[in-house]
């Protein structure tokens, strides 16, 4: 490892908290662990590409999940399984003096199943769709069980490795979602999700996703003229939201991102369909938010029907989204390992992020939870020209390797930093 120069002064440490940290990090044995995953990262890559060439669409992660359950138990996980959602997981028992840390990379990608997911090599980038979100992270869990179970280390807490189904688009998190109700002793959450790191993603932005679906009786546009439409009523609505002003900060947004309905050129609309994104750094402006775009689509289906003479436009609001907010303070243990790892490895942590990740399940829970980037470079992350470039990545399962340790404590070193949220009485 390298001396440290950079150090960050985001996160303000705990003295305690850096001597127990600066313990794991100075065991032989997590020494040669991070020797070996700088060594591999090479083959870390390959099985990088090897999971991005498996699709794996929103709702249809299956044949990647079948991998992926192969290679937790090759890697040493023998009671690795495929739960009832779709998630691959997988746990490492610690002494059974400690807590439970899940760490987590998302499976699914946005791309739909006719995507060509081949990677291809050029002027020192892979490109593949999906080769950055979230396969890296994938990559990277699979690289540091390999060299926490080569290491001979026993942790104070239980690990537990998932690939998760659900984060993108609709998936709405429920990988994420079913893991925390099946288990509710999970004292802790890191996610691995992208490639630059630069930022360690402390707060969730909330998000609420519906379909505002309209409809009437519908007729032919000249035999039938003079009943309401619901294209009409959407388009008023579409206009009425887009008016609607939100505070920069706490950051909140909007957008109507898909619209469909009619039958024919010639026909007055009976149905008609938007999907509204809405988010927010904080519930109460998301609420707030939310009240105003169905107002505005209420009042827009009032216009339309006060403007013909017959027909009778309604509106329903479906919801298909729901990411809830939260936020993990700088002063929690699971933010100052992370920090600590950046600093040990001499990366320049720049930013305390907030984003929609699946962090936001655990925060909105009061379970400190942090994202973490997997290390290398890339771009294009959602489009059909993602890249991955390895500058530096094997700094990525180094990174969260410490993080790990040092919040999982190593039995007989260090105890963990990570606190049981509801200790038994044995304990």
């Amino acid at each position: 490892m390298v001396q440290a120069q950079v150090g960050q002064t985001l996160v303000p440490i705990d003295p305690s908290l850096r001597e127990a940290f600066n313990t794991v990090q100075s065991d032989s044995r997590v020494v040669e662990a991070l020797e070996k995953l700088q060594l591999r990262e090479p083959a870390n890559i390959e099985e990088q590409i090897r999971i991005t060439e498996i699709p794996a669409p929103p709702f249809m992660e299956d044949e990647r999940a079948a991998y992926y359950l192969e290679q937790l138990r090759s890697r040493g996980l023998a009671d690795a399984y495929i739960d009832s959602e779709g998630n691959a997981i997988g746990v490492r028992r610690g002494s059974g003096n400690g807590p439970t840390l899940l760490i987590s990379a998302h499976l699914d990608t946005v791309f739909p199943l006719e995507v060509d997911t081949t990677v291809n090599f050029r002027d020192g980038r892979y490109y593949a769709p999906g080769i950055g979100d979230d396969a890296r992270g994938l990559a990277v869990l699979l690289a540091v069980i390999e060299a926490l179970e080569e290491s001979d280390i026993e942790t104070g807490a239980d690990i537990m490795f998932a690939g998760n189904v659900g984060e993108e688009g609709r998936g709405d998190l429920r990988g994420v979602k079913a893991i925390f109700r099946d288990h509710p002793e999970i004292d802790g959450f890191i996610s691995v999700d992208g490639v630059r790191m630069t930022r360690i993603t402390i707060g969730g932005t909330g998000s609420r996703r519906f379909e505002f679906r309209f409809s009437g009786p519908g007729g032919h546009s000249f035999g039938s003229f003079g009943l309401a439409s619901a294209v009409h009523a959407m388009g008023r609505a579409i206009a009425r939201i887009a008016e609607l002003r939100t505070p920069s900060y706490p950051k909140t947004t909007f957008t109507v991102g898909t619209v469909d309905g009619g039958t024919s050129v010639n026909s007055i609309a009976a149905d008609a369909v938007f999907a509204i994104d809405m988010r927010s750094n904080s519930p109460e402006e998301l609420a707030t938010l939310e009240a105003q775009a169905k107002d505005a689509a209420l009042a827009a289906v009032a216009e339309e029907n006060a403007r013909w003479n017959n027909g009778e436009i309604t509106v329903e609001f479906v919801l298909i989204g729901d990411r809830p907010t939260g936020l993990t303070p700088a002063s929690s243990p699971v933010v100052q390992a992370a920090a600590l790892a950046f600093e040990a490895n001499d990366i320049a942590l720049q930013e305390l992020g907030i984003s929609s990740t699946d962090s936001n399940v655990p925060m909105s829970l009061g379970i400190p939870a942090i994202t973490l980037a997997g290390g290398g470079d890339g771009g294009g992350a959602h489009s059909p020209g993602e890249w991955f470039a390895p500058e530096n990545s094997h700094l990525g399962p180094q990174t969260v390797l410490l993080t790990i340790l040092a919040l999982a404590g190593i039995e007989g070193a260090s105890a963990p930093l990570l606190q049981e949220r509801n200790p038994t009485e044995s304990d």
